[in-house]
Parts: structure tokens; sequence; C-alpha cells
């Protein structure tokens, strides 16, 4: 797959493409649908594919501080949308003056100048240009006007359940990590760096790698979970009882990622991790002592064990 920085990078010489839009955050199954259907056409019309998609997300630059969580960095995503059969990954950075494109100057410059596009695909709530004033019934007017032509996906849901990047955020927000999973077609990944931490599990015989995380990273709940640990260059991920929270047996403030390796006794620190989260255990407690908060913790690994099997 060919990456792309700006739709300018498109070379010389490029021929006619399909083309689909939009954040892609999570490529979750409704997004998943929609690529791949771009790619079959492509595909069917002998021609290239192309995902266009925007960094960073769009809200932050029309309504500073308003970033909503990340459900997939940039990396990672241009992994899941790579192993979709994808050509190129066309990348916009999203600026205050892209912000301000009026609608029909966006498909002239993206889709008709440097893409090239013979047929763009898009989701029926698909909206573009300066104030989102674009929609889909715009799109196949200009389309009309500059010879390409538009194919809406339908929303993929089930059990009358919408997938949608805002609905999974939801699911990761309240700890359901099931259902966010089930949403997206895998377990929902955070990843992050691992820093020193107070080392009490160490302590007491739980050590964790304590992750550092994106700022908008999208965070499961406060509690303890079942996860898997993937590390890169390894190919088989560890087993990791996680905890999300301030500790607050020991009275802590700080809202801390913490991973316990099951059946690993290396040094973590400093690598870049992966926890793929599986099962929400339970939420999150205070002991009055150490002695019960140690035998919980034994038992949140055996139920980690479980859940994992």
């Amino acid at each position: 797959m060919q990456r792309w920085r700006g739709y300018d990078a498109a070379p010389g010489g490029w021929g006619r493409s399909v083309v689909t839009i939009g954040v892609f955050d999570g490529v979750h199954k409704g997004h998943q649908a929609t690529i791949a259907h771009t790619v079959a056409r492509a595909r069917e019309l002998g021609v290239q594919s192309v995902v266009v998609t925007f960094d960073p997300h769009p809200a932050e630059v029309v309504r500073p501080g308003s970033h909503p969580a990340v459900l997939s960095e940039p990396a990672r995503k241009a992994e899941l949308i790579e192993a979709l059969g994808v050509d190129v990954l066309c990348v916009v950075p999203f600026t205050a003056e892209f912000s301000r494109l009026p609608a029909e100057a966006f498909v002239h410059d993206v889709l008709v100048e440097h893409l090239h596009a013979a047929l763009v695909v898009v989701g029926e709530n698909f909206r573009f240009g300066h104030r989102a004033a674009g929609d889909v019934a715009l799109l196949e007017r200009l389309g009309r006007t500059f010879g390409f032509a538009v194919e809406g996906a339908p929303l993929v849901a089930e059990a009358g359940t919408v997938f949608s990047s805002t609905y999974i955020r939801s699911c990761v927000d309240a700890g359901d990590v099931a259902a966010a999973a089930a949403a997206l077609g895998r377990p929902h990944r955070l990843e992050g760096v691992v820093v020193r931490g107070d080392q009490r599990g160490r302590e007491l015989g739980f050590p964790t790698a304590n992750l550092l995380c994106h700022r908008y990273a999208a965070i499961p709940a406060d509690g303890i979970y079942a996860a898997r640990l993937v590390r890169r260059g390894q190919r088989q991920p560890l087993g990791a009882a996680v905890s999300i929270g301030t500790n607050p047996t020991f009275s802590g403030r700080e809202r801390r990622v913490e991973a316990y390796a099951l059946d690993f006794a290396g040094d973590l620190y400093g690598e870049r991790l992966a926890l793929d989260f599986v099962a929400h255990l339970r939420g999150q407690v205070r002991f009055d002592s150490i002695e019960p908060l140690v035998a919980q913790i034994a038992q949140d690994v055996e139920r980690t064990r479980r859940a994992l099997a």
C-alpha cells in the first residue's frame, strides 16, 4: 500500500481511481464494509483504490478542545486499512485553512484534479466541505458535472445497533470491551510506552507494566480487565491482568493503566506495548489492608487465565 501525505502527493500520470473518504477512527465493521466495497469496485474497474482520511481529527481543528477519544492511533489505522487490500492511503493534513474549503472546491481539488476519481464510495451519512455543508446528494450532482459516479455504502448494524465510532467510544468509556469488540470485529487496542511507576506491584508479588498512553487514547473505564499484551517483534502475545484507575487502596490520585503480564519475568521498561482488551472482570475496589488486596489480585489473575483460555 502506498502512503501519501496530502492529496498533492499523487504522482504525475496518475490514472483513474475509486475513492472513499472518512476519518475511519477504529476501522470498525462499518468502515471495513465501506473500504472493502471500494477495493472490490476498483478491481472490477481495473483502477486504483484510494482511502482519504485526515490528521488531526477534524473536530479538534473546527472546535478546539473537543478532540474525541481515539480508537486507533495513525500507525495502527494504516495497518488495519492496508490489511483490507487498499492500494493508496492518502492522509490529508486537516488545517484551519483546509476546513474552510467549500464543498464544491473540495470535490474539484481533491477528487477531480488530484485523485481523478471514477467512482466515490461514501457512507449514507457522509458530510464534507466548509461547515459540513456538502452531503451525498450534492456529491452526486457534482459527480454528474465532473464525470464520476457515487455509490452510498449502507450503515452496518447488528441487533438494531448501528456501528459507529461514537457508539464504540461509549462502550469503551463504560468498560464494555466485549460490546466494543463486537462492533470493531476485534478487541479494542490501547497502546503506550512502559514507564516507571510506584513499583508497588513488585512489592506485592505482581509486578506491573505502567503504560503511558496517548493524551487522546480511548481508555476503558476504571476496573480490572483480561487482555492480551502485544510486544513489537513478538508473534505470540502474553496474557495480562490489567488495572485501570487511581489505586484507591493507596489513596492514589493519578489515573493509570497497569498490566501484569502472566508467566513473564523480563523487563518491559521503555518498550512500546499494545493491550487488546478481552473482558471486564470487575470494578475498582478500595481495600482496608494489603492482605485482601493481594488475595483479590490472585483471583483476578486466575479469572484472566480463564477469560483468555
